[in-house]
């Protein structure tokens, strides 16, 4: 029997399966926001178990790791479409940003980080200093 192979599909469902779909994404959901002096970001993690969370932090990237286990292999499945093994994500962090004061929480599927703006980061006020004295311009 002969068969049709259609490489342009096969290339969709590979890069499907890499990098997800809307419906399906392959990494972590992300938001991030500015409020006032922090950076929050917040990822979707449902289902996974906060053992198994990894924040680590090199310069100024963060690595966010998280582990799914992977199915029992006795259950008869209907449906399995969350995806399983390990997810990491990692963040680029602009150099105004305090990395050493990242506070980070997990509740109800969601971690989020708090990056605080480093304070040499933050606007300031500078003073203009100013003399009464005048000198004449000579050509």
């Amino acid at each position: 029997m002969l068969m049709r192979t259609d490489p342009f599909r096969d290339l969709d469902r590979l890069t499907q399966q890499v990098f997800g779909t809307a419906a399906r994404p392959a990494v972590m959901p992300m938001d991030a926001w500015r409020d006032g002096d922090e950076f929050l970001v917040e990822l979707d993690l449902p289902g996974i178990d906060p053992e198994s969370l990894d924040l680590d932090i090199e310069r100024n990237v963060v690595t966010v790791r998280a582990t799914r286990p992977a199915l029992d292999g006795s259950r008869s499945m209907i449906a399995a479409e969350r995806s399983r093994g390990v997810f990491s994500r990692q963040l680029f962090l602009g150099e105004g940003l305090d990395t050493d004061n990242i506070r980070a929480d997990y509740t109800d599927g969601v971690l989020r980080l708090v990056i605080p703006v480093a304070e040499k980061a933050k606007p300031r006020k500078i003073e203009i200093g100013h003399s009464d004295s005048r000198q004449a311009i000579t050509v």
